[in-house]
């Protein structure tokens, strides 16, 4: 079995689950998540703690058990505090600012960058060149930030584009003659 299913998740107050035999839903204050099952993995809930064990003895069902346990920690870690991404823009003129369910993003171009948001993940701008995404699915939220960083990545010369909070860049030399 793996190392990581051996751990229990901890259900907090104000967190329901439930378990189907092919599914299992999480339901919290800010949201709810489901997850398909395989026959490999049997979940069970015992005093507000889920547990994993493999049913049969396969290499398949020991990694399996480990990765359900990640997502079920995910998921319920996510309905119950949520999970947030901040991205930093480096550069003159870079700027951002929230337009209802979009991100508006001046990133040097030619034109602004319109980033429309997916349902379940929330922008904040506290200043024009930070911005924080919150959400309670860890995996879109990761996503989403990914795929704004995508517009225009750090470059390696001056350091300017989309970072992660606490990114670091490694700057290169320039070319001498």
């Amino acid at each position: 079995m793996s190392r990581i299913a051996k751990y229990p998740v901890i259900v907090p107050n104000g967190v329901e689950v439930k378990i189907a035999p092919n599914n299992i839903n999480v339901k919290g204050p800010l949201g709810e998540m489901n997850q398909e099952l395989s026959g490999d993995v049997a979940i069970t809930l015992d005093d507000g703690k889920l547990s994993f064990a493999v049913t049969n003895e396969s290499r398949h069902a020991k990694a399996m058990s480990g990765t359900l346990r990640a997502l079920v920690n995910n998921m319920v870690t996510g309905v119950s505090k949520g999970f947030e991404r901040r991205l930093n823009l480096i550069g003159v003129g870079f700027r951002a600012q929230v337009q209802g369910n979009a991100l508006k993003m001046d990133l040097g171009f030619s034109h602004d960058v319109i980033h429309p948001l997916p349902e379940g993940v929330k922008a904040e701008c506290p200043s024009q060149t930070e911005i924080v995404l919150k959400g309670y699915d860890k995996q879109v939220v990761g996503q989403v930030a990914a795929k704004i960083r995508g517009y225009r990545p750090p470059e390696p010369y001056k350091g300017k584009g989309v970072r992660y909070a606490g990114e670091q860049v490694i700057i290169k030399e320039v070319k001498k003659k």
